[in-house]
């Protein structure tokens, strides 16, 4: 019964539209992290200068300090863009795609 319903999943249009939407998605997110983590290592390797230069005169609170939160909080938002568009589209495509096997 299982071998049926995965050969109907496989063929079927909205399967292969949710793999598709899903990959490029998270294709396109793990760019922008790798892009954003990527460039803050270059940074600490070829600037540790700049990102060592603080904010304003009399802190202790340099470049690289915020920079380095804002990547985690960027990691984060997109951790949260991802869970809410998988809750969202991926799973509306997802429940679809059963009624149309099982059906």
């Amino acid at each position: 019964m299982n071998d049926v319903i995965y050969q109907r999943m496989e063929k079927s249009a909205r399967f292969k539209e949710l793999v598709r939407k899903r990959q490029t998605f998270a294709a396109l997110l793990t760019a922008i992290v790798l892009i954003l983590y990527v460039g803050f290592i270059l940074l600490i390797a070829f600037a540790p200068g700049w990102l060592g230069t603080p904010l304003y005169a009399g802190t202790s609170v340099t470049r690289g300090i915020p920079i380095g939160i804002g990547l985690i909080l960027i990691s984060f938002l997109l951790t949260g863009l991802y869970v809410w568009r998988a809750n969202g589209e991926f799973d509306r495509l997802t429940r679809q795609l059963l009624k149309e096997v099982k059906g």
